[in-house]
């Protein structure tokens, strides 16, 4: 009884989803000590501060495969465009949570399978048909009813949450194109990217750390972002898409959970509602370009 259970977690099926749920978990905690954190420290000292702790868990990996991957890397006007909306999305993405709900934020970022299915017809010369259209005005919608249209939805907050999410689509899309370079040289660019990025910023808002708590939590940050990285990355790899990709949409329950534990938010009705729709639009997106063959276009690449 016990090996028979043994050998069903072992496949693909049995263990795939569990390490996308406890990747996602992972994400979402990344997430929350983010917000914590930038509500006390400079958004460009975050940056760097997470970018360094994942790059000394990085760069054993890096270190084992040699330099010759990295000097020859295919397309590196595509990888610099990558590396620059990943860090767009990055700081963008800090700076929402720290103005913002933490659920309200992410809900923003699950909307980027939904600009990858508009711009990919004019970016990669893919056709859409009906379904997908009206699949992709639906979830527009929900970012709309998810702004509330008011004079509020032209904040700095919000309207960054926007581009963020734009910059989070463009690296989705760029990445496909990319599919020869191993996952570790794409997370090696795309965390040197942000340091760089932080860098810049660092020197305006630096704050003395005040506690050694404070000190791992920061240290952490960049160490959660890795393991969750290579939790989802495991699962994409063991497991049909199907069964792991639609699991990224659990981000948002724990964004709610922990928005609500943590830093007593309360969902709004409009962010329910307009979730509700992105998340059935990215899922119907997704299931529609596998029944096409080309499940490639909406794989999570998770916000961070």
């Amino acid at each position: 009884m016990i090996r028979s259970l043994l050998a069903h977690f072992q496949t693909s099926r049995g263990i795939g989803p569990a390490i996308m749920l406890a990747g996602m978990l992972m994400f979402a905690l990344n997430d929350a000590m983010a917000k914590a954190l930038v509500a006390h420290y400079g958004l460009g000292q975050v940056v760097v501060l997470r970018s360094l702790a994942a790059l000394l868990i990085l760069l054993p990996f890096i270190v084992r495969g040699g330099l010759a991957p990295i000097l020859s890397v295919e397309r590196p006007w595509m990888q610099l465009a990558r590396v620059t909306c990943s860090t767009v999305e990055i700081i963008g993405f800090y700076y929402a949570v720290s103005y913002l709900p933490l659920a309200d934020v992410m809900t923003y970022w699950l909307a980027a399978p939904i600009y990858v299915a508009a711009c990919a017809p004019f970016l990669l010369g893919e056709k859409l048909g009906w379904r997908r259209i009206t699949a992709i005005v639906v979830g527009f919608i929900g970012v709309i009813i998810t702004l509330e249209p008011s004079r509020a939805m032209f904040s700095a907050p919000a309207l960054i949450s926007i581009i963020g999410s734009a910059a989070f689509a463009f690296m989705m899309l760029s990445g496909r194109s990319l599919r020869a370079t191993p996952d570790k040289l794409l997370v090696l660019f795309q965390v040197t990217a942000a340091l760089v990025g932080g860098l810049f910023f660092a020197p305006f808002d630096w704050v003395e750390i005040g506690s050694a708590t404070d000190i791992v939590m920061l240290g952490l940050l960049g160490i959660v972002a890795m393991a969750a990285h290579m939790l989802v990355n495991r699962a994409l790899k063991i497991s049909d898409a199907a069964a792991v990709a639609p699991l990224q949409y659990t981000l948002l329950l724990w964004a709610v959970l922990f928005g609500w534990l943590f830093f007593g938010d309360v969902p709004r009705t409009g962010m329910v509602i307009g979730a509700a729709l992105i998340i059935g639009s990215g899922l119907f997106i997704f299931f529609r370009e596998r029944h096409l063959n080309k499940t490639e276009c909406v794989l999570p690449a998770v916000p961070e």
